[in-house]
């Protein structure tokens, strides 16, 4: 294809951002091209805490227009893909006691409004009152709004500490982020987009009237560019383009610990650290607990994000703060980290960096816009508003589904019943997690079995050879670990030679 054909838009970076923009471009009649290094979603936007959320925190920070953008992002999202997001359910246990070190703008407000309230204090009505805002910033039609708790009755109390008397529960949305990045990158291609992936761009350079991009997998070229690199956002403008740019990001390290199930319902926990941080303790794959995440700051994108004792250690008190019986490291089954490129606005630390992001459109020439922070709530609406900056046609994904999400979000339970009824040797779970993956293309991939044996080899925990087979020829997949820890995560539950043998059968049966 070098030189051959002259792309309407060529997008740098296959994270969600860059999938994102893809997706709409494609679906406005342009031309597409998309280049990501490694795998789609193999950096930052694979590692997040998994949630479609307003950002209760951002509050404190006064971001109300971010958080109201979210907000009413939750559920558009929602009904475009109800198979890898859900409804889910949040408490926030509250004790009168409860301190916090924190130096928050609504924080500073609070000492001088009511200076007789002890520093570090939040009363329950400040909590209410940003419950409420959250409630009614972003309307909602699907998820129900704040309730209070009993926990000494309620059975979210259970395993909590005796101090925790009461707790307010409040609504965001679970997402499967790297299946988010996966179907946005195929819906793009569906409607004609070039997507490469393992294939890194190591050169781009205004020519004329159109910008030549060497990559290597050949030299391409296109009316228009973006720089969507997410943490190598920078290097690619001063390295890849040779330009200069008066934006900056802050690379901050998220990590997440994964712990064997610490309760027994389905509802995630809120909780406030007296450092005035927040974590996340949520239901996980079913048998596990996620707990996450820390914001440190990081140096250099190209080195890989990993957890630190430190971190783990954190993770751990901070949850053996509220749960009875304390988490240790011994109960932690995996950890992730990844780099969150947010845009530098001089915050003092990387927990109060905004999490919004700046769009900066370089017209000097042919155009290229490069993407500064975001978060993966507001995707959808950073490829809106990135072109139209660009000037590049009619907005048009709100409400549009996403590949086997072409149902309601109240159809899971019966879609489950349906696939269990057609083929009998599914059991609930399996059947459960199907869906929960791949929705109505499910059926696609069980297509005439009669038995599991027709699916394929069984590598364990239900991945069959029908499945993979269907990743590596719809969903990108390459290597055992794109389909173990990104198309799902059935690492989880695999033994070590099992996840070898899944690597090698892939390697021997790619095209």
């Amino acid at each position: 294809m070098a030189d051959e054909k002259v792309f309407d838009l060529f997008i740098i970076g296959g994270g969600i951002n860059g999938t994102g923009i893809a997706r709409d471009a494609a679906g406005r009649g342009l031309s597409v091209g998309l280049a990501e290094a490694g795998d789609l979603g193999g950096a930052t936007s694979s590692a997040s805490t998994k949630l479609f959320h307003g950002g209760l925190r951002y509050l404190e920070f006064f971001e109300f227009g971010l958080v109201k953008s979210a907000l009413k992002e939750r559920e558009v999202l929602l009904k475009a893909m109800p198979h890898i997001s859900w409804p889910m359910r949040f408490v926030l246990p509250y004790a009168p006691d409860m301190r916090f070190d924190s130096d928050t703008p609504t924080s500073r407000l609070l000492r001088i409004v009511m200076p007789w309230i002890e520093k570090g204090r939040r009363p329950a009505l400040l909590v209410r009152l940003g419950l409420f805002l959250y409630d009614n910033l972003g309307g909602r039609e699907i998820l129900p709004g704040t309730k209070t708790l009993d926990l000494t009755k309620a059975p979210e109390g259970k395993g909590l500490k005796s101090r925790f008397k009461m707790a307010y529960e409040y609504s965001d949305c679970w997402v499967e982020d790297a299946r988010l990045v996966m179907l946005n990158a195929r819906d793009a291609e569906a409607r004609g987009a070039t997507i490469l992936t393992r294939c890194a761009v190591t050169q781009a350079a205004r020519d004329g009237d159109t910008w030549r991009i060497e990559t290597e997998q050949g030299t391409f070229r296109a009316k228009a560019l973006v720089n969507a690199g997410g943490p190598w956002v920078a290097d690619i403008l001063t390295g890849v383009m040779r330009q200069n740019s008066q934006h900056s990001i802050r690379l901050v390290r998220g990590s997440h610990i994964v712990t064997k199930r610490l309760y027994d319902h389905d509802k995630a926990y809120f909780f406030q650290g007296t450092d005035g941080r927040i974590i996340f303790a949520i239901p996980y794959e079913q048998d596990f607990t996620l707990i996450g995440t820390t914001d440190a700051d990081h140096t250099d994108p190209d080195t890989k994000p990993a957890i630190s004792d430190t971190e783990r250690d954190y993770l751990c008190n901070f949850a053996s703060e509220y749960f009875e019986t304390p988490v240790t490291p011994e109960d932690v089954v995996w950890t992730y980290s990844g780099v969150r490129p947010l845009y530098d606005d001089g915050a003092s630390s990387a927990t109060a960096a905004t999490r919004d992001y700046v769009l900066a459109l370089d017209e000097n020439g042919p155009p290229v816009l490069s993407v500064f922070g975001g978060k993966i709530t507001t995707y959808r609406k950073l490829a809106e508003q990135a072109l139209a900056k660009m000037g590049l046609g009619e907005a048009w994904t709100a409400g549009v589904p996403m590949p086997g999400g072409d149902f309601k979000v109240s159809d899971v339970p019966a879609l489950r019943a349906r696939l269990v009824a057609e083929y009998p040797f599914l059991d609930d779970k399996w059947a459960a997690r199907l869906i929960r993956a791949y929705g109505t293309e499910a059926w696609d991939i069980l297509g005439t079995a009669k038995t599991a044996e027709e699916l394929g080899p069984d590598f364990g925990a239900t991945l069959t050879g029908a499945e993979l087979k269907w990743m590596m020829a719809r969903e990108y997949a390459v290597r055992g670990e794109d389909a173990l820890w990104r198309r799902t995560k059935l690492g989880l539950r695999l033994t070590p030679e099992q996840r070898t043998a899944v690597d090698d059968w892939m390697k021997e049966n790619a095209a």
